[in-house]
Formats: structure tokens, sequence, C-alpha cells
């Protein structure tokens, strides 16, 4: 077990993680509020109400389901 090659491989992986930490914090911080129109995908995702297809039904229709 050689003691100072296990220490040169963990100074190494340190470096890594904190490379990677930086660029994570950066992107954490260039992240504002966005401006402008959403894309029409998440529109329709944040629709409410009924979902299509469970509209209400005239009195025709559910007496016809009933029978």
């Amino acid at each position: 077990m050689d003691v100072t090659k296990i220490l040169t491989e963990l100074r190494e992986e340190r470096e890594q993680l904190e490379e990677a930490i930086i660029s994570l914090e950066r992107l954490a911080r260039g992240r504002g509020k966005r401006r402008g129109r959403p894309p029409s995908w998440l529109n329709e995702a944040k629709k409410r109400g009924r979902p299509p297809g469970s509209k209400n039904k005239t009195t025709a229709q559910a007496k016809a389901q009933a029978s």
C-alpha cells in the first residue's frame, strides 16, 4: 500500500470536485428570472380546469349513457 500514491490521487480528485462545485455555483448564480413569453408547451401544461373530455353532458347524453 503506497500512501503517497493514495494521497496524490485524493488531491487530484479533490481538485476535480472543487472545479465541479465552482462551475455549479456559477450556473446557479447566473439563473435569474426569465423574461418574455413562456413556450407554448409549458403554457399547455399549466392550464387549469377540467381535463378534456370531462365537459358537462347534456341530458340526452346522460340518459343515453345511463341506459
